[in-house]
């Protein structure tokens, strides 16, 4: 493990992203399973977006950018794409059960 200064190589660089990824996406599925499991404690469809929990969640992990040195635009508009495709992916499993 290399941190971005000790790079001496985009290689090096891209390594490290992917040692990153790899811890990243199973975190990404058990976050799914969380999101799919919400839709059981939904009544109607129409609660499945819940924009008031999505702004919540937005201003936390700004919080939680600013506090580690990430870049709080970026952090928010990650978050924002993939509780939009969780959203869509609550919505589908919602309408199936």
């Amino acid at each position: 493990m290399n941190t971005p200064d000790e790079c001496t190589s985009l290689a090096q660089v891209r390594a490290e992203i992917d040692r990153i990824d790899a811890q990243i996406v199973p975190l990404l599925a058990e976050r799914g399973g969380y999101v799919l499991a919400a839709a059981r404690f939904k009544n109607r469809a129409e609660e499945v977006p819940a924009p008031q929990r999505v702004e919540q969640v937005v201003a936390r992990v700004r919080a939680l950018a600013e506090a580690h040195g990430a870049l709080p635009e970026v952090v928010e508009r990650t978050y924002r794409a993939m509780i939009a495709a969780f959203i869509e992916a609550e919505m589908r499993h919602w309408q199936q059960r």
